[in-house]
């Protein structure tokens, strides 16, 4: 626990913090691969060039400040971001080098008004809340390991199905080398999978959700090619039945909760509907007692993935309906019966659909996902009801 002296000075940065805005961690990242360039063998470089990381930890980093003397407020990005940590194998010694860059960091921008007594604060405040991480790690990896069909670390897979779902949507079935059984998961998660190939400039981890309800015997992922994504690029294009992979254990909190006498909705946009089909998937498995509203918006027919398998589905169970947006549907497209709306997804247009005490799951791009939170609370939904998933580094809607 922090004295309150160390909660004071660390209270009284959160001006030089919000001054310094997400330079402080671009900064902090930069030095940290200069000093370190092991670790980007670690983190999602196409992530640190677009912002996203660096905007991710500062906010993080002020959010810890705030809430230093409210530590509980936390629990939830603690969680989330733990499960993060174990996808990419985030070990002890590990924090000790962050930590170390975290405080030069805050030394070198901040100049004469980062004091001695500001760094011991900061060094204190880090060692606590690195603490907390890795013994919530530390617990997940043991968890996850001790489980029927458990591992820990990375085990190899061999690639036993590759299929197209649309023009940018490929699904891989991936199937354990030592052909034993597999570990359960929660509808909602993601698996972490390890990459070399000469394709690529360092090792490469990336985090990809579930599609499909858990069997015991193997993993499928949806993945979409990115116009500028390495990775997602090689799956597609290089990667083939029968080519071999190491995988981390599933993990993540957006999870399936809801009880079976209540209805659940599902809402997606583009690739983000690959966690609403593990959800589906094991609604419909378990014969789930309440409605089940699929909704989707893509951009066109030629990217609306699984449509054929929602259709069969949705024939098969009275409970489940769904309704498509096309935000600009093609002529050929406007021939068939694959879409209901067109545009964005505007959830008026089926509001008779949406009970208020259903719980709503949702994944998509940002903005997509702040548009549904506030027409979801505009139609009177409460938001302990919603639930969302944010692909890489977690933002707020």
């Amino acid at each position: 626990m922090l004295d309150q002296a160390t909660i004071a000075v660390i209270k009284s940065t959160i001006p030089l913090l919000e001054s310094a805005g997400p330079a402080l961690t671009e900064h902090f990242y930069q030095r940290m691969f200069r000093d370190n360039p092991e670790l980007k063998d670690v983190f999602n470089l196409a992530h640190q060039r677009s912002g996203g990381q660096p905007l991710a930890l500062f906010n993080a980093v002020a959010a810890y400040a705030r809430n230093i003397d409210n530590l509980g407020a936390l629990a939830g990005a603690v969680e989330r971001i733990a499960h993060k940590h174990t996808g990419f194998l985030i070990q002890p010694a590990q924090y000790h080098i962050v930590g170390s860059h975290l405080l030069a960091t805050l030394k070198e921008l901040g100049g004469e008004a980062v004091t001695e007594e500001i760094l011991t604060a900061w060094g204190k405040a880090y060692g606590v809340l690195a603490n907390i991480f890795i013994g919530r790690e530390s617990e997940i990896y043991q968890e996850k390991a001790e489980q029927p069909g458990g591992w820990q670390g990375g085990r190899p897979f061999v690639i036993t199905h590759k299929q197209a779902e649309s023009d940018t949507i490929t699904s891989f079935v991936l199937t354990p080398v030592d052909g034993l059984p597999v570990l359960d998961f929660q509808p909602g998660q993601y698996l972490s999978l390890k990459l070399a190939h000469p394709d690529l400039s360092y090792q490469e981890i990336r985090q990809y959700s579930l599609s499909d309800a858990p069997n015991g015997r193997s993993y499928r992922i949806s993945v979409k090619r990115e116009s500028r994504g390495q990775v997602s690029n090689l799956l597609h294009d290089k990667l083939q039945q029968g080519d071999r992979l190491e995988v981390m254990p599933p993990a993540g909190d957006f999870v399936l909760t809801a009880r079976p006498d209540q209805a659940v909705v599902l809402i997606s946009a583009g690739v983000g509907q690959t966690p609403m089909l593990s959800m589906l998937n094991q609604l419909l498995a378990m014969g789930h007692g309440a409605d089940i509203r699929w909704l989707h918006a893509c951009e066109q027919g030629a990217l609306h993935g699984f449509k054929q398998d929602i259709h069969t589905k949705s024939r098969q169970h009275e409970r489940l309906l769904s309704r498509v947006w096309y935000r600009v549907p093609t002529e050929q497209d406007q021939q068939g019966e694959d879409y209901d709306f067109t545009g964005t997804m505007v959830l008026a247009q089926v509001q008779d659909l949406l009970p208020v005490d259903a719980h709503y799951y949702c994944c998509g791009p940002l903005p997509f996902m702040a548009s549904i939170k506030q027409q979801l609370l505009a139609l009177g939904v409460s938001g302990e009801r919603l639930h969302y998933e944010v692909f890489g580094p977690h933002q707020d809607l």
